[in-house]
């Protein structure tokens, strides 16, 4: 049975309090760690020595150390295209088509505001927000919305050079094996970065 982005929240992760977001510089009790902003800018969570998170950028997913967290950024096109495809359905009048096209692009769109992955030191888990809250348990197979890289059987993005859907299938869940689909609202090539680094390779190509 597939995943689902229909999650509910439970609790919030806490964020540091003395974080800085208007300098080069982020300043937090274990230390400075620096960063830069450009086209292949990744968000990351580091925690401090007390183990309070706080939310950061950092330049480039596959340099990234196993103990950093990693949040693809959200990605709005599929939204996007869906919502023009129903708008030019309505137009012709074509409106069967156009109402689930319209109605799955308003969906994703309100997903993707608030549905993130989360790759943390050992497993992926899906949070919602920008305060990453838990996401609490799968409608459809039970358990949480949190899976081990070492259960990781196998995983493929589709398509590489436009994501629409990343396939993967852990053991964790089921001793036999639990398929999940989730839409490509997520940057893909950072997402396919994430992936690749901490649940090895695929059998698709990386995106251009």
């Amino acid at each position: 049975m597939e995943s689902t982005l229909f999650l509910s929240a439970n609790r919030l992760l806490p964020l540091h309090k003395n974080r800085t977001l208007g300098s080069p510089q982020i300043s937090f009790s274990g230390g400075n760690l620096g960063f830069s902003r450009n086209n292949s800018e990744i968000r990351r969570i580091h925690l401090d020595r007390k183990g309070i998170a706080f939310v950061a950028s950092a330049l480039g997913s596959r340099n990234a150390k196993r103990g950093t967290v990693v949040v693809p950024d959200p990605d709005y096109r599929i939204p996007v295209v869906l919502l023009g495809l129903a708008g030019g359905l309505v137009y012709t009048d074509n409106l069967l088509p156009a109402a689930p096209a319209g109605l799955l692009g308003l969906l994703l769109l309100f997903q993707t505001t608030r549905v993130r992955f989360v790759f943390d030191q050992e497993a992926l888990e899906v949070k919602v927000g920008n305060e990453l809250e838990e996401s609490g348990e799968n409608v459809f197979v039970g358990g949480k919305n949190r899976w081990k890289y070492s259960s990781f059987v196998n995983w493929e993005l589709w398509w590489p050079n436009f994501p629409i859907l990343v396939y993967f299938k852990e053991a964790q869940t089921k001793p036999e094996g639990q398929v999940h689909f989730f839409p490509v609202i997520f940057n893909g090539k950072q997402l396919y970065d994430a992936m690749v680094e901490r649940c090895g390779p695929s059998k698709t190509s990386g995106p251009n």
